[in-house]
């Protein structure tokens, strides 16, 4: 077993102040056989009344809103989690079994929310490109770390040249991106090879800096294997899920598990920053104190608008 001490902190700073700032917040670790929440501490600037719910993904979100003048969101989450080590799959079954299986299984609930596939324009592009990588003569889960594989080789983990909005012909052309554009295309891949697969957000816990991703909110992708259930297939780090990937939460795309999202009203040039640290003992406070953010992101007011109605509105709500 291992337990991990993990500090995840959100800050947007506003470039004026801004009100009815509407969140929801995805930073509530799942607690179940493979994962054990010992602590969960969440705190917001203003000290607002979070709200909690579960979604139809049996995943955990917290809502509020501040509605006071602020110029500042602040938002901390810290948890310490036991995580187990994961028993892998075994090959027991005739693979045409396996393969009848899954598509037995993929029009019903709960696989068929994981079979769906986005629309985009390299739909024959990717199809063509599995011709050459799928062979159904070897098993589902053969075929998904082989996918799992070749998005590691083929794709470059670069910062910076895409966003949460980055689509899949986009990446596809980039050749490049980082855990959440890999998970991205594993996903469309998996969907067409016909095998159910889910988006999962979390923290990846390295031990000597060996891993991509660290330092940060992490994404990877969890395969339906025939007979297991869900294996977690991490294509930044060409590696099956392990103890040392904690989860957020789980759902169809980046969407359904976006950790901090939400609205407000006033302008729209802001900066947002994220800091997570990630320790074996107890995080020291100097050390969460000094840490330089891992991730940051400033938004600029994109200019005056003639349209003053359209302005207007523009101020009115703003999406972060």
């Amino acid at each position: 077993m291992a337990e991990y001490n993990i500090k995840h902190i959100t800050r947007y700073t506003y470039a004026s102040t801004v009100i009815d700032c509407s969140n929801q917040l995805m930073l509530y670790p799942i607690n179940d056989s493979l994962q054990i929440v010992k602590s969960h501490e969440l705190t917001v600037s203003n000290d607002p009344v979070i709200e909690i719910f579960t979604d139809f993904f049996e995943n955990k979100i917290g809502v509020f809103a501040v509605i006071e003048p602020h110029n500042e969101l602040r938002i901390e989450s810290e948890i310490v989690v036991t995580t187990t080590p994961v028993i892998l799959p075994v090959d027991e079954h005739p693979v045409s079994l396996q393969w009848e299986e899954l598509q037995r299984i993929c029009g019903i609930f709960p696989y068929m929310d994981f079979m769906h596939l986005e629309k985009f324009k390299a739909d024959e592009e990717i199809k063509k490109l599995l011709s050459g990588i799928i062979d159904f003569t070897k098993s589902p889960l053969e075929n998904a770390k082989t996918l799992s594989t070749f998005v590691y080789e083929n794709f470059e983990y670069k910062k910076g040249v895409t966003t949460v909005e980055t689509q899949v012909d986009e990446i596809l052309k980039l050749k490049a991106g980082v855990c959440q554009d890999f998970a991205h295309i594993l996903l469309v891949m998996l969907h067409i090879s016909g095998i159910p697969a889910r988006y999962v957000s979390g923290y990846i816990c390295p031990k000597a800096h060996e891993f991509r991703g660290e330092g940060a909110t992490h994404a990877w992708v969890e395969a339906y294997i025939p007979f297991y259930g869900w294996l977690g297939l991490d294509p930044t780090n060409n590696c099956i899920v392990s103890d040392r990937h904690v989860r957020l939460a789980i759902g169809r795309n980046f969407s359904d598990c976006t950790p901090v999202k939400g609205t407000y009203k006033g302008s729209s040039e802001h900066v947002l920053e994220v800091s997570v640290i990630i320790n074996n003992g107890e995080l020291k406070k100097n050390l969460v104190e000094d840490i330089a953010p891992s991730f940051s992101y400033t938004s600029k007011n994109p200019g005056i608008n003639n349209n003053s109605y359209q302005r207007y509105l523009e101020m009115q709500q703003q999406q972060q």
